[in-house]
């Protein structure tokens, strides 16, 4: 091939490359000037997610000047919302607000409609959160070894959670397997009725989040013993964490998250996690969430999206090693 020839060769594969990108490269900049912005919470009003997509709502339509409607779009732990966005246009006009949950669903729900891994790309992770395994206040569990103790024994200790496969039942799943103890789980249909019976004494330990649990806590009706996290609460400084209580290296946070279907364009994702890093810098957004219990995270897509992966590898082997099927 003559000098002449190749060069007109790759001047032709440039310009190709240049009328793909432009389409591209103009949407980015566009957006998201066409319509408003749909964030889909994929857990029903009332709940944490909803109450995060709401909080960051109105300062996201701020920073990026256009509408953003919070949609609930709940049922079968946050994989109805999910499939709903993986199956949306990849335009930068549809995000996901899920829950921890999002990284126990592909190994818990057999044949879920999408891939959670290929159809969805990370935008950012919002915050984590511990989980806090708390007792009635006049219940013989004083400390968190004595629940360690009970559990040794052959009759072993009963908790509830918020259903089978949460994140507070795998945890304990995860303990139990990894150490020899022996945890009866009694699940509920959700953080409601799970608090209900344990500020009754119906169930000796309960395992929720700290927003579900602290007021509780705060009451004087329920003692928190341990937290799931590898750091201490904040909002429970007084409130050791399991790791610390003898099970070195465990760490079981809740977590939240914004997705955008897997296509959508790389620059519009950048735009918006940037757009939400700004958020959560905002004093009165971050007091806000840190009173829900949740420690702000933030970062890039990248980083979120190598977090949600190894969630979703860690409980994919809790649920297959502790044979855990979904409600």
């Amino acid at each position: 091939m003559t000098l002449k020839r190749h060069a007109l060769r790759t001047l032709g594969i440039l310009a190709a490359a240049t009328a793909l990108a432009a389409p591209l490269g103009a949407l980015a900049q566009a957006w998201p000037g066409k319509q408003p912005i749909k964030l889909v919470a994929v857990f029903p009003p009332g709940g944490s997610v909803d109450q995060v997509s709401r909080l960051l709502a109105p300062h996201l339509q701020q920073e990026l000047g256009q509408n953003i409607i919070v949609e609930n779009k709940g049922g079968a732990s946050g994989s109805i919302g999910a499939a709903a966005v993986a199956a949306a246009p990849a335009d930068g006009y549809t995000f996901a607000a899920v829950f921890d949950t999002h990284g126990v669903n592909p190994s818990l729900i057999p044949n879920l409609p999408f891939d959670s891994r290929k159809d969805l790309s990370t935008v950012i992770v919002i915050g984590t959160s511990p989980m806090v395994l708390a007792t009635h206040a006049s219940s013989e569990f004083k400390t968190f070894a004595d629940v360690v103790a009970a559990a040794r024994q052959a009759k072993g200790a009963s908790f509830g959670s918020i259903g089978s496969g949460s994140l507070g039942h795998l945890a304990m799943a995860l303990l139990g397997k990894n150490n020899g103890l022996n945890f009866t789980h009694i699940p509920y249909k959700g953080g409601g009725p799970l608090m209900n019976d344990a500020v009754a004494g119906h169930v000796p330990l309960a395992i929720g989040s700290v927003f579900v649990v602290k007021p509780h806590v705060d009451s004087k009706r329920m003692r928190a013993l341990a937290v799931t996290t590898s750091k201490r609460a904040p909002q429970l400084p007084d409130v050791p964490t399991i790791a610390e209580s003898g099970f070195a290296g465990f760490d079981a946070p809740a977590w939240w998250a914004i997705l955008a279907p897997a296509k959508t364009p790389p620059e519009v994702v950048a735009r918006m996690n940037e757009a939400i890093n700004k958020v959560m810098k905002n004093p009165d957004v971050a007091k806000r969430l840190e009173a829900q219990g949740i420690d702000v995270v933030g970062g890039t897509p990248q980083a979120g999206q190598a977090f949600i992966e190894r969630q979703m590898d860690i409980w994919a082997k809790v649920v297959k090693d502790n044979n855990i099927k979904p409600d």
